[in-house]
């Protein structure tokens, strides 16, 4: 009612308005008389506002007549929508409008809100390849797969939109965990689009999943091709494909193929640990110690890692703790004062019995940067320099708290892995795991910490025996001693309360 109230009096005032108007201009003298051809008009303000509304009336429709000759010549130039679009440039005007309005919703968040301008700008512009692509864009913000699907499957039909639609549906089908169907999709979206970047990242991915390895190194060279990954890149994660491949054909018995491809990865990355680690086993299985030395060497120069440490001493698994010392020497100078070569040092002077020396290489690493394994290497230290057992355990408690140390981590995710794999056994990424330190919490280590006085305790109670219990043992073993009995000795009762207590018995030497 009051909106109906309010245009009336719009009204009112609009007539009121244009009466109060006309009468001023007809009370107004004339404006000036104009001669045309021998005649005279005389002007009057109400003529000459006429004459100029008259004159925009003529101006408006020769640009109608203008723009209807141009879409005359564009349709019969070939252009068959050229008269339909003319006609409709008022509709084509909304439309776009809706469309506008729907790509900010969009981006705004409102789902639902650009599905409903889509479809009013379908009604008006008539071009599904456009509202099409925020229909289902809308559908997937608001959780309505069926009609994101359905949509997809519209663009599809359409060559201008197949691929949108291809990649949509490999999408879905990869977040409903469909692997399989999902790269199908994305081999049929690659053979649309071959330059795709995130195409080739995911078939990469899905085809690493599948154990295709071959199929993953053609689409790693096809990305290489297309300028999508750097050449450095690509060499780190072709040689990670190539080792998969090595390791699957030495499950399956195919030693040939698997020393070629494990060569081929070790000659693209040589830092690449797992693969120098394999070539190395290959070559001493085959008599190439010098070979196996040789990639040991040269992944050691790139990073020191226990497991190029545990291959190297594979090649002479007789020799001495003094000749593997000694043959370890070079490989001691590269990255002094790094912790893996600090500790490795130590475990090879204590498997020499070299106490003292093994303290020297451990340094205070235990102290500044402690974990897990320089701890009880301390430990092992203490022992066998012949140091008192609850000095040894202080070392081996400290080990529970101490961080782990350097692990094959996802970076994706964190997970933890045993050993090195090139998918994550976690979020399924490729050539996520990376030779890194955990950081641990405080909350994680709670537990563990406090449990320490229950362990120390529970080793101290069953290595020093308390002093009631030693005198019932030593007055039960005098009883069942015989001997002579002398009259002027003391009861054999209180000899062995004379006794001292007893020492502390040494565990014994590991």
């Amino acid at each position: 009612m009051l909106w109906t109230l309010l245009k009336i009096i719009l009204f009112i005032a609009i007539v009121v308005g244009a009466v109060f108007g006309l009468s001023i201009l007809t009370e107004m003298d004339n404006l000036g008389v104009l001669i045309v051809m021998g005649r005279e008009f005389v002007i009057t303000p109400l003529i000459a506002v006429v004459g100029t509304i008259v004159l925009l009336l003529v101006v408006w429709l020769l640009f109608r007549i203008v723009g209807l000759l141009v879409a005359t010549l564009r349709f019969l130039n070939g252009d068959e929508t050229a008269m339909s679009r003319y006609f409709d440039r008022r509709s084509e005007r909304k439309g776009y409008e809706a469309l506008g309005e729907g790509m900010m919703a969009l981006a705004a968040g409102e789902g639902r809100l650009a599905i409903r301008k889509a479809e009013r700008a379908e009604k008006y512009l008539s071009r599904p390849e456009l509202t099409n692509l925020v229909v289902a864009q809308g559908a997937e913000m608001v959780g309505d797969r069926a009609l994101a699907t359905e949509t997809f499957k519209q663009l599809v039909t359409d060559d201008r939109t197949k691929f949108v639609g291809v990649r949509g549906l490999m999408k879905q089908r990869l977040d409903a965990g469909d692997t399989e169907t999902a790269m199908k999709l994305a081999e049929k979206a690659l053979a649309l689009r071959p330059k795709n970047a995130e195409v080739q990242t995911t078939l990469i991915g899905l085809q690493s999943k599948h154990e295709d390895w071959a199929g993953a190194r053609g689409t790693l060279a096809a990305a290489l091709k297309a300028g999508n990954l750097p050449r450095d890149v690509h060499k780190r994660r072709d040689a990670v494909l190539a080792l998969a491949h090595a390791r699957e054909a030495m499950a399956e018995g195919q030693v040939a193929a698997a020393t070629r491809d494990v060569a081929e990865a070790n000659r693209l990355a040589p830092g690449l640990v797992p693969a120098a680690v394999m070539a190395a086993r290959l070559d001493v299985e085959a008599g190439r110690k010098r070979q196996a030395a040789k990639a040991v060497r040269k992944a050691w120069d790139q990073n020191p890692h226990p497991n190029l440490a545990a291959a190297f001493a594979a090649i002479e698994p007789d020799e001495t703790p003094e000749q593997r010392l000694k043959r370890f020497r070079p490989l001691l100078a590269k990255h002094a004062g790094h912790p893996e070569v600090r500790m490795l040092e130590a475990e090879l002077h204590i498997a020499a019995e070299d106490f003292p020396a093994a303290r020297k290489a451990l340094g205070d690493l235990a102290e500044a940067h402690p974990t897990a394994r320089s701890v009880t290497l301390m430990a092992a230290i203490e022992r066998g320099e012949g140091a008192e057992d609850r000095v040894v355990r202080g070392w081996l408690a400290r080990a529970v708290t101490a961080s782990r140390g350097d692990q094959w981590v996802c970076s994706n995710c964190g997970h933890v892995h045993e050993d090195w794999a090139p998918i994550c056994a976690n979020c399924e990424t490729f050539d996520t795991l990376d030779w890194s330190e955990v950081r641990q919490s405080q909350a994680a280590l709670a537990g563990p910490a406090q449990m320490l006085p229950l362990i120390v305790g529970a080793l101290e109670d069953q290595s020093e025996p308390e002093p009631e219990e030693a005198e019932i043992v030593e007055v039960t073993e005098a009883e069942d001693t015989p001997a002579e009995v002398d009259p002027d000795s003391p009861a054999p009762g209180a000899e062995a309360a004379a006794q001292p207590e007893p020492e502390e018995p040494r565990a014994t030497q590991n």
